[in-house]
């Protein structure tokens, strides 16, 4: 994803594409005019296939809607509690603020996927209606990692809420950077235990793309097409890794086929990106108390998400916006009303659709189940999520 070049331009979905021919090297013919001819290539090629998008927005007719989370949370009962257990500590203040966001609270959408995934692959493997002990941990361990990385987001962004109460950076940001630690050297303790190395070294991968990812954050690209691509690398590496490799994961832990691996791996990924488009659409359209932290967050921070970006089309003046990180007095709030303004927050969920139709083709390729079928309805509510 890192490589590829993302380009889109009002309702069309750009395919990667190869770099573009330079000033007066042969068949360069402009900016507008590589737009209107990559435009025309995109819309012949994707025009079939806009129809498939329906199955993102609502139930497929026919089929029994499977509530993912009523069939996640069977094998999720006591997630919580044998979280505390794995952060066993003596030290009472450290314990309460490792402890602090496993209240319950959250959506639990990553151990949600992953079970139902374990489930899933075992099905299509031999028809196993058992989840593995190893298989249940690696959902544990993917909260963990998702806390940690929710922690340490926090210092870096001198968070003051989350989930709708104060973040962890009430006791200070040097102690809650080592509750972060914390957490995640308590997952890699349970991961060790779990004994299998392709495993190990699948989930260590993700710890690495959260550094990676937020280091992107830190940076921006003049160039309107690395930007977009800037982008996509950095929600993979921050949200979306989490979710594929602990998919792939619990595929290898339940399924010796590296096709099956793949398909977990994809359908994560997709989700994952989904989620996190969303995510960055919510920031304009839902309100603080919805969201549980403040909203319009990420132009506070400096960040171009994708609305932010989309807008840019319509409104090249955001662009030494962009660059400076919004940092000037009243470069927030103009650039929120120029999203509110362009077509940036549809053109984000489009894309959006776009990822999750892409997780479905994937993960219908595996034998029918009621754990599949709430998987292709889990991509469905991250496009209808309010919060």
């Amino acid at each position: 994803m890192a490589s590829c070049w993302w380009r889109w331009r009002r309702g069309c979905f750009w395919r990667p594409a190869a770099r573009s021919p330079g000033p007066g090297s042969p068949g360069h013919a402009g900016p507008s005019g590589q737009r209107a001819a990559a435009a025309a290539v995109a819309r012949a090629q994707f025009h079939h296939m806009t129809p498939a998008l329906c199955c993102c927005s609502k139930t497929r007719s026919g089929e029994k809607y499977t509530d993912p989370f009523k069939l996640g949370w069977r094998d999720l009962k006591g997630l919580y509690e044998d979280i505390r257990k794995e952060l066993f500590i003596s030290t009472t203040e450290l314990k309460e603020m490792s402890e602090y966001y496993f209240d319950g609270k959250g959506k639990a959408f990553r151990p949600i996927i992953v079970v139902l995934m374990a489930r899933a692959c075992n099905i299509h493997h031999n028809n196993s209606r058992d989840m593995q002990a190893s298989q249940r941990t690696i959902a544990l361990i993917a909260e963990m990692i998702h806390t940690a990385s929710l922690v340490h987001d926090d210092v870096i962004d001198d968070a003051s809420s989350r989930r709708g109460k104060h973040t962890v950076n009430i006791w200070g940001e040097k102690k809650a950077v080592l509750a972060g630690d914390l957490i995640l050297s308590a997952a890699s303790i349970a991961l060790a235990r779990i004994g299998n190395t392709t495993v190990i070294s699948i989930l260590t991968q993700v710890i690495e793309d959260l550094v990676r990812g937020e280091f992107l954050q830190l940076g921006s690209k003049e160039n309107e097409n690395e930007r977009f691509a800037h982008y996509l690398e950095k929600t993979f590496k921050k949200t979306a890794s989490l979710i594929a490799n602990s998919c792939k994961a619990v595929s290898v832990l339940g399924c010796p086929d590296p096709a099956v691996h793949e398909i977990a791996y994809q359908y994560g990924k997709n989700v994952g990106i989904a989620f996190q488009l969303i995510d960055d659409v919510l920031d304009f359209t839902s309100c603080s108390d919805q969201m549980g932290k403040p909203t319009s967050a990420d132009l506070k921070l400096g960040l171009a998400t994708g609305p932010v970006l989309f807008a840019c089309q319509q409104f090249p003046e955001m662009n030494a916006m962009i660059m400076r990180r919004f940092s000037l007095p009243g470069d927030v709030d103009r650039a929120r009303q120029y999203v509110l303004q362009s077509d940036g927050v549809q053109q984000t969920t489009y894309l959006a659709q776009r990822y999750c139709h892409e997780a479905i083709r994937e993960i219908s390729k595996l034998r029918p189940s009621p754990e599949r079928e709430a998987l292709i309805q889990l991509s469905e509510i991250v496009l209808t999520r309010d919060k």
